[in-house]
């Protein structure tokens, strides 16, 4: 990935916009933390019993009013949070989204079928896709995206959140992981504590996949794995052993690309993770 110089950069900017967002909430009715840019998590606490609106759809509230939501890679310049507390008091506040800027990614070599899907493909694809979507299909209650973000691997970051990629001379659909470079078979760990929905050896595109519920609608996934050592219904902390880089499936060197989703929000890995991850 090119320009990576300016990542540590990037964190500063994005830091200091934290803060600057913690101290305009001190005198809100809830209190929010987190990046008010473009791929960002956000995450808020209110009464119990408050119904929270983020752009009049209502969101997850947990028994202790907690909750949280994500702000998409092309989200516009404003987002309306609304609240009702038990008592029918409402607040409502708008949000500036800062944006961001992206990168574009050129990778040549790759092999056709996985640039340009074979007809005798498609159905595994759509089978694969459909197991994705059932994975993240439900919303479950645990609260383990509270807590801060781990690296998932130690390495070289090789491609960050929302760059354009051309493979193979053909545009596709922006980058959403987060991706580390090692070599094969680097142990990769959990970015956060949470129940394991779905691990397969070998799609097509991802190679190795596993998907962590942290609850709420929030999941990781990590692809290209070359091991996939935990299955569906585990339950992992933090930093435990899940897996082993690898350079399968729509890879162009091994490496683990890690996706960060807020239901079908795509957020970006690198503002929930302090630094850069250990060489």
């Amino acid at each position: 990935m090119k320009h990576l110089p300016s990542i540590p950069g990037k964190i500063l900017s994005m830091a200091l916009m934290l803060l600057a967002f913690a101290a305009t909430g001190s005198a809100w009715s809830m209190d929010l933390e987190g990046s008010l840019i473009q791929g960002g998590m956000v995450r808020g606490h209110v009464a119990p019993g408050t119904r929270v609106e983020v752009d009049g759809k209502e969101i997850m509230v947990g028994p202790g009013g907690e909750f949280v939501f994500g702000l998409g890679r092309d989200a516009p310049v404003s987002t309306i949070i609304r609240t009702i507390d038990p008592e029918g008091n409402e607040e409502t506040r708008k949000l500036s989204i800062a944006p961001q800027t992206y990168d574009i990614e050129r990778v040549d070599g790759l092999p056709p079928r996985t640039v340009t899907i074979p007809p005798e493909e498609k159905a595994r694809r759509a089978r694969e896709r459909g197991m994705v979507g059932k994975a993240r299909g439900s919303m479950s209650g645990r609260l383990d995206w509270q807590g801060m973000f781990a690296w998932p691997a130690k390495g070289r970051v090789s491609g960050v959140y929302g760059s354009q990629r051309v493979l193979n001379g053909k545009p596709r659909t922006p980058h959403y992981g987060l991706d580390v470079a090692a070599p094969v078979n680097t142990p990769v760990r959990a970015p956060q504590a949470g129940r394991i929905v779905l691990a397969q050896p070998d799609f097509l595109l991802e190679g190795g996949i596993i998907i962590i519920d942290h609850g709420f609608g929030i999941f990781s996934t990590l692809f290209h794995l070359q091991s996939v050592d935990v299955a569906v219904g585990d339950l992992v902390d933090k930093g435990a052993h899940i897996g082993g880089v690898g350079a399968k499936g729509r890879a162009s060197g091994p490496h683990v690309d890690w996706r960060v989703n807020w239901n079908n929000v795509r957020l970006d890995p690198l503002l929930l993770v302090d630094g850069l991850p250990d060489q």
